[in-house]
């Protein structure tokens, strides 16, 4: 079964506020299996519009990464950070 991937790209606007987001999230993360690959170190533009932050997190499977999204503990989370930040996120099925 082929891994899944989020990748999201954020602006934090209220770092204060961003730190309940990741409280907030850590449950859903826990339970579906998240494995944070990239979150917010460094990077380099090489094409395209670019945010402050970039984040990688590996799933089990990509239906385990829409699940997490989906659940009601990471939708509570999403609507702290969605206060706080704006973002773009995708769901990618690992090879």
């Amino acid at each position: 079964m082929a891994k899944g991937y989020w990748i999201a790209r954020v602006d934090v606007r209220d770092p204060e506020g961003y730190k309940d987001y990741v409280a907030a999230a850590k449950v859903a993360f826990e339970k579906y299996g998240a494995v944070f690959l990239a979150r917010g170190g460094a990077y380099e533009r090489l094409e395209g519009a670019v945010r402050a932050r970039n984040v990688v997190i590996e799933f089990p499977s990509m239906q385990a990464a829409i699940d997490c999204y989906n659940s009601m503990e990471y939708q509570i989370a999403a609507a702290i950070r969605q206060k706080v930040a704006d973002a773009e996120m995708v769901v990618v099925e690992g090879l």
